[in-house]
């Protein structure tokens, strides 16, 4: 089981900013828990806090990862990966990546294989995901979902490259089938703090 601590940072992680009282609901502990827990955090550095201005009456607390905290969530290639992408020719980069989307096409459409309706198969993309570190998870939106990446454990790979991210929304195009429309709506190389992809039947 999860420590108190752990949990406090994979819900900043996954929801971003949010107060003290958020979190506790959240994860499923009192506030004087949770406003111990982020304090201890915050010694170590891994958690800030910052009054939400523009507010009525009293200023909110809100707490947020650290540049350490974040660092909790390590990327499996890091700098090593992106330090040897960089020496590749782009003939041979862009090899490697379209035999990495064959390879991940196979392993997606064994995954999905099954699924009959979008949702079915969107929630089997997000399961396949979060096994491989993304922290995925799907939710539906108005007529379309959302596929949610929390963390992306190929971050230093696809900022030294971005033929990683466009392989990757290529793949999930071909895997969710034809006649399904997936557009990328936030961007974590670009400067968001996750990824997420909006999915639907039919063109936008």
């Amino acid at each position: 089981m999860k420590s108190t601590e752990e949990r406090l940072l994979q819900a900043l992680k996954s929801a971003g900013p949010q107060t003290a009282a958020t979190l506790a609901a959240g994860c499923a502990i009192t506030p004087m828990g949770a406003h111990k827990s982020l304090k201890g955090l915050q010694a170590q550095g891994l958690v800030e806090a910052f009054d939400e201005v523009g507010t009525v009456g009293r200023p909110k607390r809100i707490w947020q990862l650290s540049a350490a905290g974040h660092s909790r969530f390590p990327d499996r290639h890091a700098e090593l990966f992106a330090q040897m992408l960089s020496f590749m020719e782009p003939a041979t980069l862009d090899g490697l990546i379209a035999r990495r989307e064959a390879q991940m096409q196979q392993q997606y459409g064994t995954a999905l294989a099954g699924a009959k309706t979008l949702a079915e198969r969107v929630h089997k993309l997000a399961e396949q995901r979060a096994a491989e570190g993304y922290m995925a998870r799907a939710e539906k939106q108005g007529r379309d979902w959302l596929l949610i990446e929390d963390h992306c454990p190929i971050c230093a790979a696809a900022a030294a490259c971005q033929g990683f991210c466009r392989s990757e929304l290529e793949l999930f195009r071909t895997v969710l089938g034809p006649g399904v429309e997936v557009q990328r709506t936030e961007h974590l190389p670009a400067g968001a703090r996750r990824c997420v992809y909006r999915i639907g039947a039919g063109p936008r």
